[in-house]
C-alpha cells in the first residue's frame, strides 16, 4: 500500500519531491497510525461489500472499517456478521493481500470479537483489527481481554505472527460531561497504556458527544466551533495524544455532509490559490459543502489530530491531499533535525519567513517526518490545489 499509489507514476513524479512510502499490515505500529488517512467507515451489511473495498482501494483508500455497530439496524447484526464471513472469504479467494485497505471491523459486544475471528478462518490474515465502541476503562477492558484471546496460535498462524489492533472510539457521556471527564480520562489513559501494544490509534466519535446534547452542527460549522465538543477534544488532545512518548494518534472526527445544503454563511475558500482552470475545482467544493470539511482538516492538525474519519467516498482526497507535507514544512523539519543542530539554538528558515528553534519545534518535525514517508513531500511549486485536483482526477 501507499498513498497516492493508484495515480501514474507520471502523475506522481510531478506532485511529488518525495513520494509517499509504501507500508504493509507488518509495518510498524507508529507507521501504520501515521498512515490511517481518511478512514472509510462502511455499513456491514452491503450485500457487495467485497466489490465496494476493491473498489475504494483503487481510488487511494487505505484504511476501512466495516461497520456491526451504529451504522446498522440492531434487528441487522446476525445477517451482517454472516455477511462479513462471506465477504471476507471472496477477498481472500481473490488473493488481492497487498493491494486492499487495512480492514478493521466496529464491533458491539467483546463476544463478538472471539466469534468472528473463529469464523474467519483462513481470511483473518485481511484483517488489521477492531474498532472498539463507546470506550471507557469499564467497558475498554472486556474488549481487549477478548481481542488478546482471540489471537490463539492457529490465527496467529493465520496472520503471519502480527498482532490484530485495537482503535477505540472515545464517544461516551461520561467523557463529555464535565463532572466525570477528568476520572473518565484517567481511566481510559490506564488502559490503553496497560494495552499500548495493541492501541493503533484512538477515535473521536463527536456525533454520540453532539447527541448527549440534542446538537448537529450545520456544514459550515466545524466541530471547533461547538465550544462542548471543542472542549473535550482539547481535553483528550492534553491527556492522550502528548508527544513525550506517552500519547497516542488521536484521529479527526467525523464529516457528515456530502451533498449540497442551503448556505447561511460566505464560502471559507480564498480565491487566489483556485487560478486559471482550477476555478472550477472551487466552485464544485463550495457547491457540495466541502469548504467547511477543509476547514475542519486544517484545524484538526492545528489542534494535535491526524487522519479523520469518512462516511463518504468524496471525502478521502480532501484528507489526503492536506495531509501531505509541504516542501516548506519538509526544509523547516529537516533544519530543526539536523546533526548540527543537536544542542538548540534558533535559526531563521529556508524560506526566510520564520523563526526556528529547535528544541521546542523538534516534536513537530519528528512528526512532520513521520507524516512526509506516510504521504510525502510536495514539490516547491505545488500546493493542495494540485493535489486535490490530482486525487479527485480533475487535474
Amino acid at each position: 500500500m501507499r498513498h497516492f499509489g493508484h495515480l501514474p507514476a507520471e502523475v506522481r513524479r510531478e506532485l511529488f519531491h518525495r513520494e509517499p512510502g509504501e507500508f504493509t499490515v507488518h509495518s510498524p505500529a507508529r507507521t501504520l497510525a501515521t498512515a490511517l488517512g481518511a478512514t472509510l467507515y462502511s455499513p456491514a451489511t452491503r450485500p457487495r461489500l467485497a466489490d465496494d473495498i476493491v473498489k475504494q482501494a483503487g481510488r487511494g483508500v487505505v484504511s476501512m472499517v466495516l461497520c456491526l455497530e451504529d451504522s446498522i439496524d440492531d434487528a441487522d447484526v446476525a445477517d451482517a456478521e454472516e455477511n462479513l464471513v462471506r465477504q471476507f472469504a471472496d477477498l481472500l479467494d481473490r488473493a488481492l493481500d497487498d493491494t486492499l485497505p487495512l480492514l478493521f471491523i466496529r464491533v458491539r459486544t467483546p463476544g463478538q470479537i472471539l466469534q468472528l475471528v473463529r469464523r474467519l478462518g483462513p481470511s483473518v490474515r485481511l484483517l488489521s483489527g477492531f474498532v472498539l465502541p463507546k470506550f471507557t476503562e469499564e467497558s475498554g477492558v472486556p474488549f481487549l481481554e477478548a481481542l488478546t484471546a482471540a489471537e490463539t496460535p492457529e490465527i496467529r498462524r493465520h496472520i503471519g505472527g502480527r498482532r490484530l489492533f485495537a482503535m477505540p472510539v472515545l464517544e461516551s457521556p461520561e467523557l463529555l460531561h464535565l463532572e466525570t471527564r477528568a476520572d473518565t480520562l484517567g481511566g481510559i489513559a490506564r488502559t490503553v497504556d496497560k494495552y499500548r501494544d495493541r492501541v493503533l490509534a484512538l477515535r473521536l466519535g463527536v456525533t454520540d458527544f453532539c447527541s448527549a446534547y440534542g446538537l448537529r452542527r450545520a456544514p459550515d460549522i466545524t466541530a471547533y466551533d461547538v465550544k462542548l465538543i471543542a472542549g473535550v477534544i482539547a481535553d483528550v488532545v492534553n491527556m492522550l495524544g502528548r508527544a513525550d512518548g506517552t500519547g497516542f494518534t488521536v484521529t479527526g472526527p467525523v464529516w457528515e455532509y456530502f451533498k449540497p445544503h442551503e448556505r447561511m454563511f460566505k464560502p471559507q475558500l480564498r480565491r487566489s490559490p483556485f487560478t486559471g482552470s482550477a476555478e472550477a475545482l472551487r466552485a464544485a467544493l463550495i457547491e457540495h459543502d466541502m469548504d467547511g470539511l477543509l476547514r475542519e482538516i486544517e484545524l484538526d492538525r492545528a489542534n494535535g489530530l491526524q487522519g479523520k474519519t469518512c462516511i463518504h467516498p468524496t471525502h478521502v482526497a480532501l484528507v489526503h491531499a492536506l495531509s501531505v507535507v509541504s516542501h516548506e514544512e519538509f526544509s523547516d523539519a529537516g533544519d530543526i533535525l539536523g546533526p548540527e543542530r543537536s544542542g538548540g539554538g534558533v535559526l531563521r528558515s529556508a524560506y526566510t519567513n520564520k523563526m526556528n528553534e529547535v528544541k521546542p519545534h523538534r516534536a513537530w518535525a519528528e512528526r512532520t517526518m513521520l507524516r512526509a514517508e506516510a504521504f510525502g513531500v510536495a514539490r516547491e511549486d505545488i500546493g493542495f490545489v494540485e493535489l486535490l485536483g490530482a486525487g479527485l482526477g480533475t487535474s
